[in-house]
């Protein structure tokens, strides 16, 4: 049980905090309930997903500049092609179009040696084009039981449909690849990409699979998206800088090889309660900005001189 408590501290630390700031959100505005937490779910439903690829890609030791352009992709591609092609399909395509995407961003970082940084900036603006070709302004639409999967409770009030779905699917996807050699070969490559090479990982496949991954969540987090507003957006959204907050806030090192996906998904909430709060509480909009970057910084700042501490000791 220590060792369990001591291996996720950072996760239960971030549930603490938001916690607090649920009760602080209560007492600014009284009236805020199950439905303020259910739609407080529904909102952080995109920038979930988009947080829970980015994290993959971290870990591997590399990052997506292009999330927000793929969920824009799988969005569009999904308002255009439910109408006549069925809700089921349409899901299953959309997530095909995702992982391909992904995996493309990936095989051009392993072929071309070119670094991520760099490819994947290029890759936005591709993903991006493809986007607004697909779909030039925004329109299209989604069968009704896919609006209707993702807003009210599951169940029992208290439930919110959007914050089962954010665990189910994340926890489906993560938790077995996590505990097999694919996963094992993902935090090896972030940890010491030499060194997993010289251990039998074939690391190009292994980054090749982690941006796949990433591109699968996306098309989640695009199908989100379109079953929000009903209809598909081409320009992408506030994702990607907001995933690489969550991702540093939830404990995931940049330098990759270490974290989950639990912490930048509870990252992801802390993040918008605070904005949610400061809304309430009538701050500026540019204000806010300034306020989640400072938390960000001096969480960032935290976790350096705790890992600092352990190393010492």
């Amino acid at each position: 049980m220590t060792a369990l408590v001591s291996r996720n501290a950072w996760s239960l630390g971030l549930i603490g905090l938001l916690l607090v700031l649920v009760a602080m959100t209560k007492i600014i505005q009284p009236d805020f309930g199950l439905s303020g937490l259910e739609s407080l779910s529904r909102a952080a439903l995109p920038f979930a997903f988009a947080t829970a690829g980015m994290a993959v890609v971290v870990i591997v030791g590399g990052i997506d500049l292009s999330v927000a352009s793929m969920m824009a992709v799988c969005s569009v591609t999904a308002a255009v092609l439910m109408p006549s092609l069925g809700g089921v399909a349409g899901v299953l395509l959309v997530l095909a179009i995702g992982a391909a995407m992904g995996a493309i961003n990936g095989a051009l970082i392993v072929l071309t040696r070119v670094p991520d940084i760099v490819v994947t900036l290029a890759m936005l603006f591709v993903w991006e084009g493809t986007a607004l070709l697909i779909l030039e302004t925004p329109g299209g639409g989604v069968p009704g039981w896919l609006r209707q999967g993702i807003g009210g409770y599951f169940v029992i009030p208290g439930l919110p449909k959007a914050l089962l779905l954010i665990a189910v699917i994340v926890a489906v996807i993560w938790i077995p690849l996590r505990r097999s050699k694919s996963g094992l070969a993902i935090y090896a490559t972030g940890s010491h990409e030499n060194a997993a090479f010289r251990s039998g990982v074939v690391v190009g496949r292994t980054r090749v699979l982690a941006y796949g991954i990433c591109g699968l969540f996306c098309a989640f987090g695009g199908l989100s998206l379109v079953s929000l507003t009903g209809i598909g957006e081409p320009v992408p959204g506030p994702y990607l800088l907001a995933s690489v907050a969550a991702v540093v806030l939830g404990g995931v090192v940049l330098g990759g090889g270490r974290g989950g996906l639990l912490g930048p998904i509870i990252a992801v909430f802390v993040l918008r309660i605070i904005r949610t709060i400061l809304t309430l509480a009538g701050v500026d909009p540019n204000v806010t900005t300034i306020v989640e970057g400072t938390v960000m910084v001096a969480v960032v700042m935290l976790a350096t001189v705790v890992t600092y501490r352990r190393v010492r000791v």
